[in-house]
């Protein structure tokens, strides 16, 4: 059996969205999770993490100081790295579904519309530079964006590396075109959530610190 070398590369807003959000097993623990889906033999040499900061908002005014938490967490597995993107928020006057009915006048409505910008582009960037490199022998990208495609697709084919791809939508099929160009595709399925929570209490450098209220 062939032990890998593997380097894993995460989508946070596809894993938070797609497997956590509003359930319990937010507090996740991403080298527990790695771990329980790569083989025994593999050797996880590292963990790279793509998110951005969030804003407080009117009805959530706790959201960045939970992610705060969050990324120190994350922070005490030593072969894990954040890499940010930045949001975008803008008004934007969009259509009433409801008004656009034939024979009625089309209503608008302004609303904030936000947008996570970067955390695709950083990733397509370091895995296809880290299969140029020879970082890994196996590479596995946490996420069920299709956009994906094309960089998953050099990497196995033009550059012969093996890559697989662990789908964090619980509610969605793996995307078609992902399962087509990774050489296999897992769910991510709550059990695994369940068996991967960090400790409610985990201590850093810094000092002790705990899960968020409500998580």
């Amino acid at each position: 059996m062939i032990n890998e070398q593997v380097i894993v590369y995460i989508d946070g807003f596809n894993l938070y969205y797609g497997a956590t959000k509003g359930t319990p097993y937010r507090w996740l623990n991403l080298d527990a999770v790695c771990r329980q889906l790569l083989r025994p033999t593999d050797n996880l040499k590292a963990i790279k993490y793509y998110t951005a900061l969030v804003s407080a908002r009117p009805n959530d005014p706790q959201a960045p100081t939970r992610q705060q938490i969050y990324l120190r967490a994350l922070k005490t597995i030593a072969h894990l790295s954040i890499y940010y993107g930045h949001f975008l928020a803008h008004a934007v006057r969009m259509p009433l579904v409801s008004s656009l009915q034939p024979g009625q006048q089309v209503q608008y409505v302004e609303v904030m519309k936000t947008e996570e910008k970067g955390s695709d582009v950083n990733l397509a960037t370091h895995l296809i530079h880290d299969a140029h490199r020879n970082e890994f022998t196996l590479a596995v990208v946490v996420s069920n964006d299709s956009d994906l495609v094309e960089p998953i697709r050099i990497v196995r084919l033009e550059l012969g590396k093996r890559i697989g791809v662990f789908n964090p939508q619980k509610q969605k099929n793996p995307s078609i075109e992902l399962m087509k160009n990774a050489d296999f595709v897992k769910n991510i399925r709550s059990g695994v959530l369940r068996m991967c929570q960090f400790s409610d209490i985990l201590h850093d450098s810094h000092g002790v610190f705990c899960k968020p209220l409500g998580w």
